[in-house]
This record gives C-alpha cells, sequence and structure tokens, in this order.
C-alpha cells in the first residue's frame, strides 16, 4: 500500500508512526523541531489520514506498508520512532527487517498484548449522523454525551473531514479499525528478537508501559533502555514535546 507521508529536513531518515485514530497530524511539532537534524518522514498508517483505506488491518501488513515506502523512497536502512500502535508496528518491523532499522524508538506502548479499550471512543464515532450532519460544533455536542474530556473530543474529531459539498465523513476506516481492534490489541510474537538501540519511552502518569513489562522488554530487545517522563500520560508527545525531543536527540546522537 502506498501510505501517505510528509517529508521534512535532512540528514538520516527517521520515520515517524502515529497511534490509533491519529495521524501524521499528531506529530507535525515534534517532527518539524527532530527535521533540523533528520530527514523526517511523518506517515499516515492505512485506514488513517490521508492513506488508503483498506479491509486488511495487521501488524503485518502495516510492516509491509512500511518496507514499501522505504523502497519507494530509496532508503536503504532509517531510524523509526512510533507511538502507541505506532510504536507497535515499529517494534514489529524491526523484529522482521533488523537490517533496514538502525535505532528504534517505541513511545508509551509495550510489546504485549492489550485487551480491547477503546469501546467509549467507538460508540462516540458511531453517535454522529454523518449524513444529517451540519457542523462540527454539533458533532462535538454528541460526542460530548460520551466523551466528556475536551483533549480526548479535540483528538476524535480532527478525524472528521468536510468535502467541497458540505458532505461530512470520518478519515479513519472506522468499519476496518473496529472489526481488527484485537489485533491492534496484539503483542510480538515469542521468538521476535531486535538486537541494536532500542529506547522505550513511557508517561509517569499513563498505564501502558508498568515496571513489570520490562522483563517481556528484555526477552525481545537486547540492547534496550526504559525512560519515563514525569507529568506525561500516554500522549507523551503532546503533553511533554520538550522532553520527548530531548530524550530522542540524544538516544539518536
Amino acid at each position: 500500500m502506498k501510505l501517505n507521508f510528509r517529508k521534512y529536513g535532512s540528514g538520516d531518515p527517521l520515520l515517524i508512526l502515529h497511534g490509533v485514530f491519529g495521524s501524521s497530524d499528531n506529530w507535525q511539532t515534534v517532527g518539524k523541531d527532530l527535521s533540523e537534524h533528520f530527514t523526517v518522514y511523518l506517515i499516515d498508517q492505512r485506514n488513517h489520514g490521508n492513506s488508503p483505506h483498506d479491509t486488511e488491518m495487521n501488524y503485518e501488513v502495516m510492516a509491509e506498508d512500511l518496507k514499501e515506502l522505504m523502497e519507494d523512497e530509496n532508503i536503504i536502512s532509517s531510524h523509526v520512532m512510533g507511538h502507541s500502535m505506532g510504536g507497535k508496528t515499529a517494534m514489529h518491523f524491526a523484529t522482521h527487517y533488523p537490517e533496514l532499522v538502525k535505532k528504534l524508538i517505541v513511545v508509551d506502548i509495550a510489546p504485549k498484548f492489550y485487551p480491547p479499550h477503546h469501546q467509549q471512543i467507538f460508540k462516540a464515532y458511531r453517535s454522529v449522523a454523518l449524513e444529517k450532519l451540519d457542523s462540527r460544533k454539533e458533532a462535538d455536542q454528541k460526542v460530548s454525551e460520551i466523551i466528556k474530556d475536551f483533549g480526548v473530543r479535540q483528538f476524535i474529531l480532527k478525524n472528521l473531514n468536510r468535502d467541497s459539498e458540505n458532505q461530512y465523513s470520518w478519515k479513519i476506516n472506522l468499519d476496518a479499525l473496529e472489526a481488527h481492534i484485537d489485533r491492534i490489541g496484539e503483542g510480538l510474537p515469542d521468538v521476535a528478537q531486535f538486537d541494536k538501540p532500542t529506547l522505550f519511552i513511557g508517561g509517569k502518569k499513563s498505564n501502558y508501559i508498568q515496571s513489570d513489562d520490562e522483563l517481556i522488554i528484555q526477552k525481545h530487545f537486547s540492547d534496550y533502555q526504559i525512560e519515563m517522563v514525569d507529568g506525561a500520560g500516554h500522549w507523551v508527545h503532546a503533553e511533554k514535546p520538550k522532553e520527548l525531543l530531548t530524550l530522542v536527540l540524544n538516544f539518536l546522537s
């Protein structure tokens, strides 16, 4: 699949992958800062952003999508960073194609199975009758009946698209994501190994990386380090961008 991406800067390539329901937009601020040191690729994964939609949604095909992008861009090897679902894609890619990855950065996710926990998010998306929708404000009012947190609502509504005829649609492939949400929660296969430098960055206020997850990290990554960011939840790059930027630059240098 030909993924949509934005390319900034010059230097060693750095591929950045967003999380579920997200897009390359989520990483623009950090990506542009990093582009002062690297050729940064901000990528929309399949069924997200402006990338194509497809009924297939699993880490095997998402890793293949990334490989195809590198081939099309004539990238021999690259640093790869992913957040949440993007971190899972990055881990699968690195363990399948270690020769294509220089260093790996995984943001607030571990290589373990996570049970489905996005039911309220799906419910919020499904609550909006797109064919009857007249405005973004109306969509926010509907979503607010289910999601009280303003920041989460804003994140959801970033996927609301309006065409030239004032018809609304979701940028994400909601059907594919909902059908394969179990696959999105999958951990790494037992045999998966990556021996090059790997940095896990977690938010101390998040529950995605627990202290006992270091055992499963050790199992798959022989050269790893873990950094937990004070005051950050799951969206480390949005909540503590300067701290994340410092960690990434120190690691990649």
